[in-house]
Formats: structure tokens, C-alpha cells, sequence
């Protein structure tokens, strides 16, 4: 947890993560009993919106079958199983683990479950596949890190937008040095769903008031999707970030700042400065008073030999590069991507021993200690502060 260190920085350290975004093949994982031909056996826990992606993610992958469902309500694990034709249900983790007739789990609780559930999994045996993000602190993503690590299991993180093609592509490029030593990035993810209508009215609906409200487990936009914009800028930049300065906002948006049960407290806007292990400069910000953007993400890479420019902006992936003989005339060339496997796909590959895990736990925990020190940056009115590798 965080540490003392001389200077005006203040470290924030854990014991587990290495410097390096790209693992190597070497890593420290499991491989001895799997093969290609592999069936994997899924279990989901938790069965909310977000877990109906997961079941039909993983039931249209060849081999892999979902073969239960946890959830303590009993009425919405009873259709869900049904929908989807899982044949098995329970009621806790306990139970579930005491039939054990499963490989690998896909967590999809809610936040401040993901610690205290996946634990007891890894201790069981079981490869985990866990919703961003890893935990709500450093302390327990360490934890959770370190187990997966000496369990030899598999622990991945479901960061979705690393089945972007383009932000692949983009990574590819900047490590196979096309655009240079890396200089500077910007990096945004932008949304407005606090100006407009298009997904439901959040002064009225709870679930959006609820991510307003701190009072309600919500860190704002910061918590909610500042763990994707710093993954997909360090991620194609290929470098953790090493120190960071962040300002929290949160705007005025009802009489009092509250509706109803609700205070509206939680931060709206994060604008953070950074540098990464690489030496690289620049910004990551996110907001949700983006006028024009319903959920799009921007980032710009820049090198001492090109530039890149990464845009997923209403589902529609974009690359563009500017490199030599173009960077004279300032002139931008559109780069295709191709197809990329799903976070789900390497999931099951990596159990099967024929990919390596990434997302994997010890990038989750990267993730998390970077947004507890943003967090207490706010809170030492944007101080820069130094993230231990």
C-alpha cells in the first residue's frame, strides 16, 4: 500500500505486477494438462445484464460449455439457466464449489465481490475470468494476483475494448518501433449520456443515478470507466504509467445535488497528467458531458519517427498513421486491422495452454493501483505522484 518517498512524490507500491504491458511467453502459468483439444467447462457467477455477454460469448466458442450458473436470487437464476439452456444452478459459491464439475469461471458480480469470490475459486482450482475491475483497491488485487500467480492458474480481466482490432494493430506498430521512441499520447474516453437521452433519463432511472452517487458504491466516472482509457493507452503504447497528477470534478446537477436517495457526488470529469516507464508524456481525461459522443475513445501516439491515431467512435474502428515520406506534408494514411479474438476466446486458449493470459490479473493490478493514486492525487490538490514497479 502506499509508501513514503523522499522528494515531493509519494509512491504507490505493490509487490506483484511486473513493469512490462506484453507478457512474455515465459510467464509464470499452467500449461502441463492442457492441449488443443481441451473442452473447457464454464461456470457463471452472477447473473445480471452483463452476464448474459458472457454466456453467449463463451457458448459460440467449439469446446466450451457453460455448464452452471450461480446467483442467490432464485427466481432470476431460474430463468437464466433456462434461457440458456445451462443445466445446472446454485444458489452460493459454497455449493458450487463443493460439486466442483467445472474448469474456469466467469465473475461477473459486482465490484466489491470480485475479491472475496474469487479467492475461494483460485483455492479450489479454477481459472477465473473476472468484469473489470480486478478489485476496489490494490491491496486485494495484489492479493488476488499473487494467488492466481502461485496457483499456476489462469486470471484474466475482462477489458473489453482489447477486442478492438485497431488498438491491437496499434500496439503491433508502436512495439515494432514504426512510429519510434514513443514522445507523447492522448488519450480520452468520452460520453454524454448526462446531456442527452439516448441511453434512458438518469435523473429518473437508477441505474444511472446510482453512478452519481458515492453513497452508492460508485467512484464516478473515474472508477466506472477510467480503468478502459488507461488500459487502451498503455496497452498500444506498450508501457505502465510511472507517475501520474489527477483532478476529480464533479459539476452541479440537481437542486441540493441530490434526487431522491441519491447525492450526486461521485466525479463527472477526470483530466490526469502522466508518464510512463518509457518516458513518454501526455494526458488521459474522461467525462460524460462529451456533447456529441455517445461512448467513443481517442487516442493519439506520438514518436520521434511518426504518428498514430486510434479512434473507436460509434462502433466504427479507425487507424491512421503519418510516418515518413508523409510527415512533411502532414499527410494521414487509414491502416486496416485484422480480426482480432475476443477476451473470451483467449480465455479459453490460455487455459488450453495455446495463447498467453492477457488481460491477465497482474494487469488488472497494474490498473487499480494507478486509479487508487489518482484518487489520492485529487485528493493532495493534483500532486504528482510516483506508482512503484
Amino acid at each position: 500500500m502506499p509508501r513514503a518517498k523522499k522528494g515531493s512524490a509519494r509512491t504507490f507500491a505493490h509487490t506483484s505486477a511486473k513493469g512490462a504491458i506484453h507478457p512474455s511467453p515465459d510467464s509464470c502459468w499452467s500449461t502441463e494438462m492442457a492441449n488443443e483439444a481441451t473442452p473447457v467447462r464454464i461456470l457463471i457467477l452472477g447473473t445480471g445484464n452483463m452476464a448474459r455477454t458472457h454466456v453467449t460469448a463463451f457458448q459460440s466458442i467449439p469446446g466450451v460449455s457453460v455448464v452452471a450458473g450461480v446467483d442467490q436470487r432464485g427466481d432470476v437464476l431460474a430463468d437464466f439457466c433456462r434461457e440458456y439452456d445451462i443445466p445446472n444452478g446454485f444458489a452460493t459459491l459454497e455449493a458450487a464449489i463443493a460439486w466442483g464439475e467445472f474448469d474456469a469461471v466467469a465473475n461477473v458480480t459486482p465490484d466489491a465481490a470480485h475479491h472475496p469470490t474469487t479467492l475461494p475459486l483460485l483455492k479450489a482450482g479454477k481459472h477465473v475470468l473476472c468484469e473489470k475491475p480486478l478489485a476496489t483497491n490494490a491491496g486485494d488485487a495484489t492479493e488476488m494476483a499473487e494467488m492466481a500467480r502461485s496457483m499456476g492458474l489462469v486470471g484474466m480481466v475482462n477489458l473489453s475494448y482489447r477486442n478492438v482490432a485497431v488498438l491491437q494493430e496499434a500496439a503491433r506498430l508502436v512495439a515494432a518501433g514504426e512510429i519510434g521512441a514513443l514522445r507523447h499520447f492522448e488519450a480520452s474516453y468520452l460520453q454524454s449520456w448526462l446531456t442527452q437521452p439516448a441511453w434512458g433519463d438518469w435523473r429518473t432511472e437508477s441505474q444511472w443515478l446510482w453512478r452519481l452517487s458515492t453513497e452508492h458504491g460508485s467512484k464516478g466516472v473515474l472508477g466506472d470507466v477510467g480503468i478502459h482509457i488507461f488500459d487502451f493507452a498503455t496497452y498500444a503504447a506498450g508501457s505502465p504509467i510511472r507517475d501520474l497528477s489527477c483532478r476529480l470534478k464533479t459539476f452541479h446537477k440537481a437542486e441540493g445535488d441530490r434526487i431522491g436517495e441519491y447525492p450526486l457526488d461521485a466525479n463527472d470529469s477526470f483530466t490526469l497528467q502522466a508518464e510512463l516507464e518509457n518516458g513518454a508524456l501526455g494526458t488521459i481525461s474522461a467525462t460524460r458531458f462529451a456533447s456529441g459522443h455517445l461512448n467513443d475513445l481517442r487516442l493519439r501516439l506520438y514518436g520521434d519517427k511518426g504518428g498514430l491515431e486510434v479512434l473507436f467512435e460509434k462502433q466504427v474502428e479507425t487507424l491512421r498513421i503519418c510516418r515518413d515520406p508523409d510527415l512533411k506534408e502532414a499527410r494521414w494514411s487509414e491502416l486496416k486491422a485484422p480480426p482480432v479474438q475476443t477476451v473470451y476466446e483467449r480465455f479459453v486458449e490460455a487455459i488450453q495452454g495455446n495463447t498467453t493470459p492477457e488481460p491477465d490479473f497482474d494487469q488488472g493490478l497494474r490498473l487499480q493501483v494507478a486509479l487508487d493514486a489518482s484518487e489520492e492525487s485529487h485528493l493532495q490538490n493534483g500532486r504528482f505522484l510516483t506508482l512503484a514497479s
